[in-house]
């Protein structure tokens, strides 16, 4: 079929790959490129999330992990599986649904934390990342078109639109149950640092650090309905001082980039199809490691149009 993806964040590079992979004649409409979207800012770590629909993120999820453990083999990917720390300060464990096929180990606590628990999982350096996605849609002949997007009635030669538009699906469709909740990061050279920490992502701030080779993103804050995409000096300060009083290292660490993004959150992932578009937005902050399972579950909604 002749499909057009709206959207160049990770979710629409990786229904655009996936249905040019099954013989589709795909094009990527967008009104930002792939390294101006919030995607380019994520952490990220591969998880699952605590939205819904509950039958359905847990099989995106592990879908995903089978995906990035084959990008992991190749090198230039940006993806890289690490060990590291969850740590809570009540006590409790991390649901299982949040990390699916994967083990998790308890370990000793870091001062200040009840209970902390070992995990191996992928973390996946965004940029780098982008940068193989477009590469090989490239090869695959996939065009990304930059320009605004106003409707989802668009285009009378596709057959199919995939709506991946993230946050901007709340006016494209219009969709009010979606919403912004603002995230930061600081980007430091890296101390040294070839383990990831997060604490419990609970309330309006956490700690973690994601160290990606030469480099270390540290986070984070959730900020529900702020939309100001300016960094903020109180918030970079927080992070760097909860880092460093885990790792001391950091307390030195020269500051590369400070970062902004606006997560696109639902209760619900929306993923169906409506006439003859295809949803596929409201991830959260789970984006990335819901991508490649949403992806094949788009694959197969355009197979049954």
């Amino acid at each position: 079929m002749e499909v057009l993806v709206i959207g160049a964040g990770v979710s629409g590079l990786s229904s655009a790959l996936r249905l040019a992979e099954a013989g589709h004649s795909v094009r990527i409409r967008t009104a930002a490129r792939p390294h101006e979207t919030t995607s380019r800012v994520a952490g990220a770590m591969w998880g699952s999330t605590s939205a819904g629909p509950a039958d359905r993120v847990g099989d995106w999820a592990l879908e995903s992990l089978r995906a990035f453990r084959a990008l992991a083999e190749r090198s230039g990917t940006g993806v890289a599986f690490s060990s590291g720390t969850l740590a809570s300060r009540g006590g409790a464990a991390p649901p299982p649904q949040l990390f699916p096929g994967v083990e998790i180990e308890s370990r000793d606590p870091p001062p200040g934390f009840a209970a902390a628990f070992r995990v191996t999982v992928p973390l996946i350096d965004m940029p780098r990342y982008l940068d193989h996605l477009t590469a090989r849609l490239d090869a695959a002949g996939v065009p990304i078109e930059v320009r605004a997007v106003r409707s989802l009635d668009l285009d009378q030669d596709a057959d199919v639109v995939v709506n991946c538009a993230g946050l901007g699906a709340r006016e494209l469709v219009p969709d009010d149950a979606l919403s912004a909740m603002r995230g930061q990061h600081v980007v430091v050279e890296n101390p040294g640092i070839d383990e990831f920490f997060m604490t419990e992502p609970f309330g309006e701030a956490w700690t973690s650090f994601f160290p990606h080779g030469d480099h270390v993103v540290i986070g984070s804050v959730a900020q529900p309905d702020d939309e100001d995409e300016a960094p903020r000096d109180a918030d970079a300060e927080l992070m760097l001082a909860g880092a460093a009083t885990i790792e001391p290292r950091f307390a030195d660490a020269p500051v590369i980039e400070h970062q902004v993004g606006l997560r696109p959150m639902r209760d619900v992932v929306r993923l169906e199809r409506e006439g003859r578009v295809i949803h596929n937005y409201g991830h959260g902050g789970t984006g990335v490691g819901l991508s490649w399972g949403c992806a094949s579950d788009v694959v197969a909604l355009v197979a049954a149009a």
